[in-house]
């Protein structure tokens, strides 16, 4: 089993841009459904030219339509990714099977239940593991889909069964660590956010691993709650980024407020009325770190200058906090894959350094 190290400096995901990897998985079932691709894209307003470039992002508003328009073109919940559709009402039915459990255990344990009856291709179990509790994702049988939408079908299950989890509790539910049955998708550098801060690969089942003690947690959601989240649900849970970043997002916002300074972490902790322990801590309960943060920010300032303005590129590097030009060209390459020179050539306009 192959493992993943995260570091900051590998593209960690933000939840501002969606790696291009996302939007090939979610399409991976439309054609055999009847439909096409390039006709959904160009209604959810995503260059179709995109796919073809594995360093692309887009914004998450896009793909996030792109998400709604498969579902009601489809009338599959699923995308077309199983042997069978989920008909559009198939998470409503799984939320009040679901809604009037006591715990999380119990609630986990009638989500797999109803997954059980609708899904011939993946299997759902709740295991105990010592102090740990496992989400398992098992194979019955293989998809009718190539690898991507194989990656997308894992991918896009347990952050349904996750994001539901988490609504029914009102409380967030970082997992600790992620095993995943496929090798590393392209997109792999992302999964610090969407998932948890450890994963792995090529393992012989998906195991999501979260503290065993969190399935005391008592069920908080009411048919009033359900009906407010049934009107942007799935789509609103299972749109990628996770919810459980407030204070992440906070950092990032005084990140971006400071620009072209660089605060460090006790700088931002004052800010935010915190010691920088406790922010350390907390960033780490909500899957992800001041250096990602950081570098997320400078990633997605960066690739939205270069496509969008003419800005040169050397006030590019020293509006993000760069030192000099160098410094700036090693970062975004190692965020992309590509120099800022050339990632202005395919995807921006052109401008003068």
């Amino acid at each position: 089993m192959t493992s993943q190290t995260h570091q900051a400096r590998k593209s960690a995901g933000s939840p501002s841009t969606v790696a291009i990897g996302f939007v090939s998985g979610i399409l991976s079932g439309v054609s055999r459904a009847g439909l096409v691709p390039e006709t959904l894209l160009e209604h959810a307003e995503i260059a179709t030219h995109l796919l073809h470039d594995r360093t692309a992002r887009i914004p998450v508003a896009r793909y996030a339509a792109l998400y709604r328009l498969i579902n009601e073109r489809l009338d599959d919940e699923g995308f077309a990714l199983f042997s069978r559709p989920l008909h559009r009402g198939s998470f409503e039915f799984l939320c009040r099977a679901a809604i009037s459990a006591t715990t999380l255990e119990e609630a986990l344990e009638r989500i797999a239940r109803f997954l059980h009856v609708v899904l011939d291709d993946l299997d759902v179990e709740v295991e105990k593991s010592g102090r740990a509790a496992v989400i398992v994702i098992s194979e019955e049988q293989a998809l009718p889909v190539g690898p991507a939408g194989r990656v997308f079908a894992y991918e896009w299950l347990l952050r349904m069964i996750h994001g539901l989890a988490a609504w029914l509790v009102a409380h967030p539910l970082p997992l600790d660590e992620v095993s995943f049955p496929y090798p590393p998708p392209l997109h792999a550098a992302d999964y610090e956010l969407v998932f948890a801060p450890r994963y792995t690969f090529d393992a012989p089942r998906l195991e999501a691993r979260f503290p065993a003690g969190w399935l005391a947690l008592p069920v908080r959601r009411d048919e009033a709650a359900l009906r407010v989240f049934l009107a942007d649900a799935p789509a609103s849970i299972t749109t990628l980024y996770r919810r459980d970043r407030a204070l992440a997002l906070r950092v990032r916002e005084h990140l971006r407020a400071a620009l072209p300074e660089q605060p460090a972490l006790p700088a931002i902790a004052r800010r935010l009325f915190l010691s920088p322990r406790t922010l350390h801590r907390r960033l780490e309960d909500e899957g992800t770190s001041f250096r990602a943060i950081k570098d997320s920010l400078r990633r997605d300032l960066a690739i939205d200058w270069l496509t969008k303005t003419a800005r040169p590129l050397s006030r590019i590097g020293a509006d993000l906090g760069f030192a000099d030009a160098a410094a700036f060209y090693r970062a975004f390459t190692g965020w992309t894959g590509s120099g800022p020179r050339e990632y202005r050539k395919r995807f921006g306009r052109t401008a003068t350094t």
